[in-house]
């Protein structure tokens, strides 16, 4: 269980409770691109949330050989933004994203659980239907046991972003 704290539209505190064997696992992240017309966020499904206990040792160890440290991490599988897809407040329309095909080496990755904004909302994009080329067919760790495939987009719920006045169309 992963819980992050957030302030709402309205300057009140929020919390946002995340467990990958439920619903509630795709979060969003500041996007890290520098192009201003860029997308300002990325999306996730978290697959896993990890703790550890580290002890870094050797030559290039810059703390205490003895002093253990805690470190937590999430295992992901990102969205992708769908390009192609024309979304805002101008247009009318959802911002359309899916997931990056498990080819690709940005499918999967590690998030410090401290760079979740918080979470959101996604709309299966029902026309668009439903997919195996994503990622492999049988049991994975990336979608849930009861599930075969994927959908193949999704439209994120801009009322959770909007109020949170990042969107600038």
């Amino acid at each position: 269980m992963l819980r992050v704290n957030y302030t709402t539209y309205d300057v009140r505190r929020g919390q946002d409770s995340f467990n990958p064997r439920t619903q509630h696992c795709d979060v969003i992240v500041n996007s890290c691109e520098d192009d201003p017309d860029a997308h300002p966020y990325w999306y996730a499904r978290i697959i896993g949330i990890f703790h550890l206990r580290v002890l870094h040792t050797g030559l290039a160890a810059t703390t205490s050989s003895e002093l253990v440290q805690d470190m937590q991490f999430l295992w992901v599988r990102w969205f992708g933004i769908d390009p192609s897809y024309r979304s805002g407040l101008k247009v009318g329309r959802l911002p359309k994203i899916g997931f990056v095909p498990e080819n690709d080496d940005q499918a999967f990755g590690f998030l410090d659980p401290a760079l979740v904004v918080r979470g959101c909302h996604l709309i299966p994009a029902f026309a668009d239907g439903r997919t195996v080329e994503l990622l492999r067919t049988g049991v994975t760790a990336a979608r849930p046991i009861d599930e075969a495939d994927d959908w193949t987009a999704f439209y994120v719920n801009m009322y959770v972003v909007i109020r949170f006045g990042r969107f600038n169309y």
